[in-house]
């Protein structure tokens, strides 16, 4: 799976505005829950390919957590057609995930 790494808000902004499906996964380097849930977001993603996933790490691009009013890492954003259709943070249950994936799939 190819991950964008972000780097500026603009960066942020960019990559929501050129991609109808597009996810953000918000971490920090020093974070074990954000270490542990990465490769399984990308393991998921594969099965839906057509969602497009950027990283970006809070404390390189401290004003996401203003931006988005995000409190805790990891923090997982999907985008569609530039608008947030979902969030899950710290704690994320990838069967409830996959799920609210499926459906939007099935819908689109």
């Amino acid at each position: 799976m190819n991950v964008q790494e972000i780097t500026s808000v603009g960066e942020i902004d960019t990559f929501i505005q050129n991609n109808r499906f597009s996810m953000l996964y918000v971490s920090q380097e020093d974070c074990n829950v954000c270490h542990a849930i990465y490769p399984k977001l990308k393991e998921l993603l594969s099965n839906f390919p057509e969602i497009k996933l950027a990283h970006v790490d809070a404390r390189r691009v401290g004003e996401v957590a203003g931006k988005f009013l995000i409190f805790t890492v990891p923090t997982i954003m999907m985008f569609l057609d530039q608008k947030e259709y979902l969030r899950e943070g710290r704690f994320v249950q990838f069967e409830q995930l996959e799920r609210k994936l499926q459906q939007l799939h099935n819908v689109i």
